[in-house]
């Protein structure tokens, strides 16, 4: 028999069912915008909806741009990014969390201390390294320094650090190496934080517009965000256009979030514990 909601629960339901379509109002606009003629949007006569949808919008940003390849430049390099990301994150907070070493916690506070430090401070000296180097113009540029995430490194030493130690002698004692633990008892455990974070990582380096405008000028090397700016560029207020490349960009990310749903948000309230 299905329980009863309160007056209460029915309240708060609905106050966040409002908050929710509020949320998701833009985001409506942005899609059914981008069935829109630019002629619709400049002059808001169209109303809401479109009244004569159109793919015109979709047509432009594959015909007119390399949008295909800024995608696949996009997609590496977050993947890149995310997997590395978790597994070093992984690793450093096993390191800071189950073993004892000389300047451990000073180290670990150097670490938090750079989630301080905004990235405008570091832009400039990143920039330098990522010349001499010789990586400017290549996605390994956006790669390398996003590789190590001090953010990720101090929430996996908080959940690692509640992983019995008991658990991890009796599979020393099973002739478990340390980086064999690491991956096949530890990982295992941490999965909803790591599902988490991967998420977070992905987001935040998909929707990476400023580093990218910086060290990439090739078209052929661009990312995704850069498409918004480009479209804004060459053809000044075709707002269709540049929706309908805004529409596709977030895409993968809410495929993502469908696939990986369960585990964010089980992951997202644990952490939200710690």
């Amino acid at each position: 028999m299905p329980r009863k909601i309160s007056l209460w629960e029915g309240f708060t339901i609905a106050v966040l069912t409002i908050i929710a379509c509020v949320m998701l109002l833009p985001y409506v606009w942005m899609v059914l915008s981008s069935l829109k003629s630019n002629m619709d949007i400049v002059s808001g006569s169209g109303g809401f909806f479109p009244s004569k949808p159109s793919l015109d919008g979709y047509r432009t940003v594959f015909s007119e741009a390399p949008f295909v390849t800024w995608l696949l430049n996009s997609l590496v390099t977050s993947v890149i990014i995310t997997v590395v990301t978790l597994f070093t994150s992984a690793l450093a907070g096993y390191v800071f969390a189950k073993h004892q070493f000389k300047g451990k916690k000073l180290l670990f506070i150097l670490i938090l201390a750079t989630m301080m430090i905004p990235f405008q401070v570091i832009m400039i000296p990143t920039y330098l390294i990522t010349a001499e180097l010789g990586l400017v113009n290549h996605l390994l540029a956006i790669i390398l320094p996003n590789l190590v995430s001090s953010y990720g490194v101090f929430l996996a030493k908080q959940f690692i650090e509640e992983i019995p130690q008991e658990l991890l002698e009796a599979a020393r004692m099973d002739g478990s190496g340390e980086f064999r633990l690491m991956l096949r008892i530890v990982m295992p455990l941490i999965l909803p934080m790591l599902s988490a974070l991967g998420i977070f990582t992905f987001m935040n380096s998909w929707n990476n517009y400023l580093w990218p405008l910086i060290v990439l000028n090739d078209e052929s090397k661009m990312t995704v965000p850069l498409a918004l700016v480009y479209f804004n560029g060459t053809h000044q207020v075709n707002y269709n256009v540049v929706m309908s490349a805004a529409v596709l960009i977030t895409i993968p990310v809410i495929i993502m979030f469908l696939i990986f749903q369960k585990q964010f948000i089980k992951g997202l309230a644990m952490t939200g514990m710690k």
